[in-house]
């Protein structure tokens, strides 16, 4: 089992910048790869970055190109998030998930809570 706890989200102006942070528990970190989601409100969940367990892969959706960037830290356990200017668009509930394959579709073995980003125009 795989514990996963998202932080960091809040409301920031379009412009502004968040960092997300998902800590993991309960299996060994550094051999999962790490996922993140977001699901706007009637909308389905969507693929935002994806990390290999090394750290060496990462894989974005185009909406987010150039502005997101995933990476993780092995000996602390975490994979973050940080959010460039954030777009009105972005606003959603956003996903932590884990799996032993670094995957663009949302087949991840385990989730997180999920913490609320809303950007504010």
């Amino acid at each position: 089992q795989v514990q996963l706890v998202e932080s960091g989200g809040g409301l920031v102006q379009a412009g502004g910048s968040l960092r997300l942070s998902c800590a993991a528990s309960g299996r060994t970190f550094d051999r999962l790869a790490m996922g993140w989601f977001r699901q706007a409100p009637g909308k389905e969940r969507e693929f935002v970055a994806a990390v290999s367990w090394s750290g060496a892969s990462t894989f974005y959706a185009n909406s987010v190109k150039g502005r997101f960037t995933i990476s993780r830290d092995n000996a602390k356990n975490t994979v973050y998030l940080q959010m460039n200017s954030l777009k009105p668009e972005d606003t959603a509930v956003y996903y932590c998930a884990a799996n032993t394959i670094v995957r663009m579709t949302s087949d991840y073995d385990y989730w997180g809570q999920g913490t609320q980003v809303t950007v504010s125009s």
